[in-house]
């Protein structure tokens, strides 16, 4: 029995043999506990009748497809678990792609054809490495930056953040 073991997976996909195929890849790695759901809305309802520790979503799936999913998910009034780490898997994985994706509040991103160990990368490190949640007025989810600066000093980010000691911002522009 692996450390994974003890994780329950929720994998939404509506090609079954893309469920098929990641629920395998799953099964290798030790994960004993996945669920399959063949849409977002099924997913949606998994998730409020199953402690789910990770979901692994689709991108594209009707009626919900996976940027949806993600949304409803951290910022629905509703929601079973707001801090849910979620991998989105695309066959389409240009830039445009991920940034929507990342933007809804994707924890990663895989794109397919799907590996073992492109799967088990990033389930070690949403599990492993989880980044802090960060909540503004247009976004909630896990932080999307990877990094901090060596030089930031506090708590503005961005050239356009009022109330910027000067020092800060010109270490964070230079960085």
């Amino acid at each position: 029995m692996t450390s994974l073991a003890a994780l329950q997976i929720l994998l939404v996909d509506d090609n079954p043999h893309m469920r098929t195929i990641a629920s395998a890849v799953l099964q290798s790695a030790g994960i004993r506990k996945v669920l399959e759901a063949g849409d977002g809305g099924t997913g949606l309802q998994m998730l409020r009748d199953h402690a789910i520790d990770l979901a692994i979503v689709d991108y594209n799936m009707f009626p919900l497809d996976g940027v949806e999913f993600t949304r409803l998910v951290r910022n629905s009034p509703d929601s079973a678990n707001p801090y849910l780490p979620i991998i989105m898997m695309t066959g389409h994985s240009g830039k445009q792609r991920v940034y929507e994706a990342r933007d809804a509040g994707v924890t990663e991103f895989l794109a397919k054809p799907i590996t073992a160990k492109g799967v088990l990368d990033r389930i070690q490190s949403v599990i492993w490495r989880p980044r802090p949640f960060v909540k503004t007025d247009g976004y909630f989810g896990p932080d999307r930056r990877r990094v901090t600066p060596p030089h930031f000093r506090g708590p503005y980010r961005r050239a356009t953040d009022a109330n910027r000691e000067p020092a800060t911002e010109a270490a964070t522009v230079r960085a």
